[in-house]
């Protein structure tokens, strides 16, 4: 019994690992390939207006040559435990990314849109822009003190 199976099994095994001849049909094909496809950087919409100071409590706000490093740590504190949610130094997130926003937006307009997202969402036109940009995610307000943005706008400079 032995002997016929042995040859039998070998038989199974040559005809199931045997090449197979695949017919080409006309019509649909599939093909489950990877194609690498380059994203295009996403240039921010919304205007560049340093001279728009928003709608707040901040109508001035001047920055000293040397970064306050103590304020900046704390500031730094503050953003890592409410801002990080929604925006991140360089990357988009659900808000935009931080990293030289003193060079596309005025100090006052940073602290007014920390202070006041609803007041500036209803009136200001760059706020408005980034909100449609952003697909309606709304800032919301934090209720941080004018102290703690002036903290939060320091950490900014240093990103």
């Amino acid at each position: 019994m032995k002997k016929v199976l042995i040859p039998l099994a070998l038989a199974g095994l040559i005809i199931g690992c045997g090449e197979k001849k695949e017919e080409k049909k006309d019509g649909f094909e599939m093909n489950r390939t990877k194609k690498e496809v380059k994203a295009e950087p996403v240039s921010e919409g919304v205007p560049v207006d340093m001279d728009n100071k928003g709608v707040g409590p901040i109508k001035s706000v001047t920055f000293a040559d040397e970064i306050d490093t103590e304020l900046a740590a704390k500031g730094q504190k503050t953003f890592s435990t409410i801002c990080v949610a929604c925006h991140m130094a360089e990357q988009r997130l659900i808000g935009p990314a931080l990293k030289g926003v003193f060079d596309r937006r005025s100090p006052e307009w940073v602290m007014n849109m920390i202070l006041n997202p609803d007041g500036m969402l209803k009136e200001d036109p760059i706020a408005k822009a980034l909100l449609k940009e952003y697909n309606n995610a709304v800032m919301l307000n934090q209720n941080l003190s004018e102290e703690d943005a002036r903290a939060v706008a320091e950490y900014l400079r240093t990103l």
